[in-house]
């Protein structure tokens, strides 16, 4: 799996308990912890944090807001 860059929206690939989040729900790479680990940030819709952890990129799905090539 290549990098994910800082500011990527990313989707849950696990529910992590442990911090009351589900699978899919979607937050912001906010720093590059190690080699494929990642700071993540998880705000409400007001855009107050409420959860923020260091997530391995196996645990996340990059999110795409536009094509990353023309389509056939």
């Amino acid at each position: 799996m290549r990098e994910l860059e800082l500011l990527s929206a990313v989707a849950l690939l696990d529910e992590i308990a442990g911090h009351g989040l589900l699978r899919g729900q979607v937050g912001t790479v906010v720093e590059r912890v190690a080699s494929g680990v990642y700071e993540v940030e998880f705000s409400d819709d007001d855009g107050r944090t409420y959860a923020q952890l260091p997530l391995r990129a196996d645990q996340l799905l990059p999110l795409h807001h536009e094509p990353t090539r023309k389509a056939a």
